[in-house]
């Protein structure tokens, strides 16, 4: 038996700076998407990046998004986040290219999980190359719930 309590916004960030991967949230019209990615965290900020595709599309379309990132202790308990936010493209283009390397810098740390996450943005200059899109999601609610075990009497 677990017994549930809310998170503070400090154990959900904790859980975020730790957390690398989660659950990406969308929606178009009446349809949710849902799938998962890898992302960074810093600063009340999600950063991750992609492919040109569905999820891209829907999240220009409809830039209210969700994140779900969770931490599993098995019969020790769970902790689970959700940030809703807004979905902000990271173009190439001069006024985004801070903020577009940032992304890169905090995402290459953990870059074992796609060969193309430890290619620096500038060395994917060739049209003919599929270079991916960085967002950010600027997060504008944070909550958690976690799962303890009941003291055994």
């Amino acid at each position: 038996m677990f017994e549930i309590h809310e998170m503070s916004n400090k154990e959900c960030v904790e859980l975020l700076q730790r957390a690398h991967f989660g659950r990406l949230g969308c929606c178009r019209e009446a349809s949710p998407y849902i799938v998962p990615i890898y992302f960074a965290y810093e600063a009340n900020t999600i950063y991750s990046f992609s492919l040109a595709g569905r999820k891209i599309e829907w999240m220009r379309d409809n830039p209210n998004v969700c994140l779900e990132a969770e931490e599993q202790g098995g019969d020790k308990g769970w902790n689970c986040v959700i940030a809703t936010g807004k979905f902000q493209e990271l173009p190439d283009i001069e006024p985004w290219h801070a903020q577009r390397m940032h992304a890169w810098s905090l995402l290459q740390k953990h870059n074992d999980w796609w060969e193309i996450g430890a290619l620096k943005p500038e060395a994917m200059r060739s049209e003919a190359e599929t270079s991916p899109i960085y967002y950010a999601i600027n997060i504008q609610t944070l909550t958690g719930r976690s799962a303890r075990p009941l003291e055994q009497q």
